[in-house]
C-alpha cells in the first residue's frame, strides 16, 4: 500500500478526465457489461436443459465465468497490484477464493441470493475501495489502515453471492446439483490461477519500469472510476427494473 504521496509523483486533471472519459465510452460499449454476472443465453440453455452429474461441463462453466468476469479481474488486480511476494499473493488469493467459494455454494444449494442489481453494485464498491486502499487514501483519511486481509475475505463472500443470485434464476435441476456446483467451483478457482498467472506476469514485467510509481497511480483512478461506474450503471438498473 502506499504510504508517500512523493512516491506517485503529480497526478494530472487533464489527464485524469480524458482516462475517465475513456473508461466510460468503454464500459457502455457492450450491453453485455450491464451484468458482471450475466451466463450467456447459450450457457443459460445448456444449465436449464441438462440433468444428472455433469462435472467437466460445469467446471468449463466455472473457468469461462472467472476469465470472463471483468468485476472480478479488477478486483483481482487490485489486491495483487503491491503484492511482491508469491506467499502473500497466495494468501490474499485464497482468502477470496474462501470467501467466493462459501457464499457461491451455499446460495445455490440453499436458494437463497440477493438482488443482482443490489449484489453487482456491491461488487463495484469491492472494486472502489481496493483501488483507494491502494492508493493510501484510508490511512491519509482515518490515520489508520484497515484490515485488507478481513477486507479481502469479505469481499470475496460479496462476489460468490453475487454468481449464486445469477445462477438461481436458472433452475438447475436438483439431480446431480452438490457434484455440478463443486465442479463448477473448482472451474472458477482454476479460471481465477489462469487470470492471476496473466496478470503477475504483466507485473513483475511492469514494476521493472522506473515509472511504475507514478503510473500505477493513475492506474488505480481509473480502476477506482470504472468502479464507481458499475455502481451507478447497477444503482440505476435498480430502479429502472422495479
Amino acid at each position: 500500500m502506499i504510504h508517500s504521496n512523493s512516491e506517485w509523483g503529480v497526478w494530472r486533471l487533464d489527464r485524469a478526465i480524458k482516462l475517465f472519459i475513456l473508461c466510460t465510452g468503454a464500459l457502455f460499449l457492450g450491453s453485455s457489461l450491464a451484468h458482471a454476472h450475466n451466463v450467456t443465453p447459450g450457457d443459460a440453455g445448456y444449465i436449464q436443459e441438462i440433468w444428472g452429474v455433469k462435472l467437466i461441463p460445469f467446471a468449463y462453466l466455472g473457468a469461462k465465468h472467472m476469465v470472463t468476469g471483468y468485476d472480478h479481474i479488477l478486483f483481482l488486480l487490485g489486491v495483487v497490484f503491491f503484492l511482491y511476494k508469491m506467499k502473500d499473493v497466495a494468501i490474499y488469493v485464497s482468502l477470496f477464493a474462501i470467501g467466493h467459494s462459501i457464499t457461491m455454494l451455499a446460495g445455490v444449494w440453499y436458494g437463497w441470493g440477493i438482488n443482482a442489481y443490489i449484489i453487482d453494485a456491491i461488487i463495484g464498491l469491492s472494486v472502489v475501495y481496493k483501488a483507494l486502499d491502494n492508493m493510501g487514501a484510508y490511512q491519509r483519511w482515518f490515520g489508520f489502515q484497515p484490515n485488507t486481509k478481513a477486507a479481502t475475505l469479505i469481499f470475496g463472500l460479496f462476489h460468490g453471492t453475487g454468481l449464486a443470485s445469477k445462477i438461481l434464476d436458472y433452475k438447475i435441476s436438483d439431480d446431480g446439483l452438490l457434484p455440478n456446483l463443486l465442479a463448477f467451483n473448482v472451474g472458477v478457482e482454476l479460471g481465477q490461477l489462469a487470470a492471476l498467472a496473466v496478470i503477475l506476469i504483466v507485473m513483475g514485467y511492469w514494476r521493472k519500469s522506473t515509472n511504475f510509481m507514478r503510473q500505477a497511480y493513475t492506474t488505480n483512478v481509473v480502476m477506482m472510476s470504472m468502479g464507481f461506474m458499475l455502481i451507478g450503471l447497477h444503482i440505476t438498473g435498480y430502479f429502472v427494473a422495479t
